[in-house]
């Protein structure tokens, strides 16, 4: 169950059903699936998966300023548009921050207190 499998799969997905959530997305929610699923089960199987999740994961995270260039690229090209609308985007920025840091917040509220109950 590599990565990049899932990444295919969910590409395939998405054009075959013409859905508007990108591909890697679909391949993402189909590998935690797959983890859930495998979690409940125990095997030399598992272990390989979790090390070579592992493997892959430190590779990912070693070259991830490298995903930050075409960003950085597209920021650029577009810098007119930018200008022209800093205000909107500035605004834009603000309120999606907001409410991922409040959102991510309530999660963890509930996932403490979800843990608190299940220790006492």
């Amino acid at each position: 169950m590599p990565i990049p499998l899932f990444q295919l799969i969910g590409e395939t997905v998405q054009k075959y059903f013409e859905l508007t959530i990108p591909g890697p997305v679909i391949g993402l929610v189909l590998l935690l699936a797959g983890l859930l699923l495998l979690g409940r089960h125990a095997g030399s199987y598992r272990e390989k998966l979790e090390q070579g999740l592992g493997r892959t994961s430190a590779y990912l995270l070693g070259h991830l300023p490298l995903l930050f260039v075409p960003i950085g690229v597209g920021v650029v090209m577009h810098i007119s548009f930018l200008e022209d609308r800093l205000l909107s985007v500035l605004v834009v920025i603000f309120v999606s921050t907001v409410l991922t840091v409040g959102f991510t917040a309530f999660v963890m509220e509930k996932l403490q207190s979800r843990e608190g109950q299940n220790d006492g």
